[in-house]
């Protein structure tokens, strides 16, 4: 497997496992499940996309085709991540809310599926403009390291 490869993914890995301690400072609680679910700071994708092109920028240089192709590859993936992702997460709000709002507004004992669906449906798919700032910065950070670490052996 490629340096540039292995960069990016050992990087989205450390996002993940950065939301675990990140959470346990917001709420107070050690959840190891953070590290699968999608949403949250740091965006681990806006940090694998963005260490795979500063890692491309520096080995290869910017005014190469594969730099092009990982920047451009990249904003796509951090639009995405902070605009339709999130809307969906917005949207998906709305959804439970409303499931709420007619639970409590029927309370005839044939509505049972309202009393059954226990599993509400996810809220967290995308991220805050400030998640995948955090995500592009750290990956910048660590196409930097593994750069300066391949450069250094």
């Amino acid at each position: 497997m490629n340096r540039a490869l292995k960069t990016a993914l050992w990087t989205i890995a450390f996002a993940q496992f950065l939301k675990i301690p990140l959470k346990k400072l917001e709420t107070g609680k050690w959840r190891w499940a953070y590290f699968w679910e999608t949403g949250g700071m740091p965006s681990s994708h806006s940090a694998g996309v963005s260490s795979l092109a500063t890692f491309i920028a520096l080995k290869r240089g910017m005014r190469t085709i594969d730099f092009a192709l990982a920047a451009l590859f990249g904003l796509i993936v951090m639009y995405d991540a902070q605009g339709v992702r999130k809307q969906a997460g917005e949207l998906a709000i709305r959804l439970n809310e409303l499931a709420e709002e007619v639970m409590r507004l029927e309370h005839n004992p044939k509505q049972a599926w309202y009393e059954k669906k226990k599993e509400r449906i996810r809220e967290r798919l995308g991220h805050q403009p400030i998640e995948v700032i955090g995500g592009a910065l750290l990956g910048m950070f660590t196409g930097f390291l593994s750069y300066w670490w391949a450069k250094k052996k």
